[in-house]
């Protein structure tokens, strides 16, 4: 979902900047009840897929922020650098009520990040 939102702001802003979302582990798909929350809200999920982050990844970003959904710690690559948490439940499981409750924290979220970012 952040990912989504992110690139969508940036590019409605004409901003240079890219997200790229992954987790410590893959998953077989795209959860089905954020897809529908996002496109509720006029964002597609469709070309979408879920990925394991990689080094490679943390070391081409500058700026890792973590959904706070409870990882393993140990199977994160960015354990060793400043990242931010935002604290957010992992819709994984949800009812669709509770997935939209998720999907307006993290596009509160990336719209100030990406309103932080469009100040710099």
């Amino acid at each position: 979902m952040a990912e989504a939102y992110l690139n969508a702001f940036a590019k409605e802003r004409g901003l240079d900047i890219v997200a790229e979302s992954a987790g410590t582990m893959g998953g077989k798909g795209i959860n089905p009840l954020a897809a529908t929350a996002m496109e509720e809200d006029g964002v597609s999920l469709l070309r979408h897929s879920p990925k394991v982050i990689t080094q490679a990844m943390v070391d081409a970003a500058d700026r890792i922020i973590t959904m706070g959904c409870g990882v393993d710690a140990d199977a994160c690559p960015a354990r060793f650098l400043v990242t931010e948490d935002w604290g957010l439940a992992d819709p994984a499981g949800q009812p669709l009520d509770e997935v939209r409750r998720i999907r307006d924290q993290v596009k509160a979220r990336v719209l100030r990040l990406v309103e932080g970012l469009q100040a710099l």
